[in-house]
C-alpha cells in the first residue's frame, strides 16, 4: 500500500509538467514578437523625425523676371498633403507598436483572442503604412523627375537635401511595412499552432 502511494506521488509532478508545453511555445514566440515590435517603433519614429525635420530654403529664379533676380523659397514636409498623411500614419503606427509591445510583454501566455487581434491589427497597419509610403513616394518621385505632360517641374535639383531626407523617410517606412508583414505572419502562425 505504501509503495502505491509513493508511486502516485512521484508520478504527479510528471503529469503536471505536461501542460507546460504550450507555455514554452508562447515563451518562444514572445521574444521575437517583442523585438519586431520594438524595431517597428524605431523605424516609425525615425521616419517621422526625418520627415518632420526635412526643411530647406534656397534662392530660386522666378520665371518672367530677369535671371539674376532670385527669390527665397522653402521646401517643408507640411507643404504636401501626402507628406502630412505620411507623418500622421507613421505616428499612429509608432503609438500602435508601443501599445502592442507592452501588451505582448504583459500577456505572458497569449490567448487565441489576443493573437487574433494582433494579426488583424497588424494587417490593418500594413495597409496604412503601405498607403502612406506609396503616397509619399509618389510625390517624392515627381519632385525627383517631374512630369512634363502636366508641366510639373522637378525640384530635387534645387532642394537636394530636402529630397534626400524625404527618400530616407520613405525607405524607413518601407522597412516598417515589412516588419508589419512579418508580425502579421508570426501572429497568424502562432494562432494556427494553437488551434491546430
Amino acid at each position: 500500500m505504501e509503495s502505491t502511494d509513493k508511486h502516485t506521488t512521484a508520478s504527479t509532478p510528471a503529469s503536471e509538467a505536461a501542460p507546460l508545453q504550450p507555455v514554452a511555445d508562447a515563451a518562444r514566440y514572445s521574444p521575437l514578437d517583442v523585438v519586431l515590435r520594438v524595431l517597428l517603433f524605431a523605424a516609425s519614429l525615425s521616419a517621422v523625425v526625418v520627415m518632420v525635420t526635412s526643411k530647406q530654403s534656397e534662392m530660386v529664379p522666378v520665371p518672367g523676371l530677369p535671371p539674376n533676380i532670385r527669390v527665397p523659397f522653402s521646401a517643408k514636409f507640411n507643404h504636401s498633403p501626402a507628406f502630412i498623411y505620411f507623418v500622421a500614419a507613421l505616428s499612429l503606427t509608432g503609438l500602435y507598436s508601443i501599445i502592442t509591445t507592452v501588451a505582448s510583454i504583459l500577456a505572458s501566455r497569449k490567448t487565441k483572442s489576443i493573437l487574433l487581434l494582433f494579426a488583424l491589427l497588424d494587417v490593418v497597419f500594413v495597409g496604412i503604412v503601405a498607403s502612406a509610403t506609396g503616397a509619399a513616394g509618389a510625390v517624392a518621385y515627381i519632385g525627383l523627375r517631374g512630369n512634363n505632360h502636366v508641366r510639373w517641374n522637378k525640384i530635387c535639383n534645387t532642394f537636394d537635401t530636402f529630397c534626400r531626407n524625404i527618400g530616407s523617410a520613405v525607405a524607413l517606412s518601407l522597412f516598417a511595412a515589412i516588419l508589419l508583414v512579418l508580425l502579421s505572419m508570426t501572429s497568424t502562425s502562432t494562432l494556427y499552432r494553437k488551434i491546430r
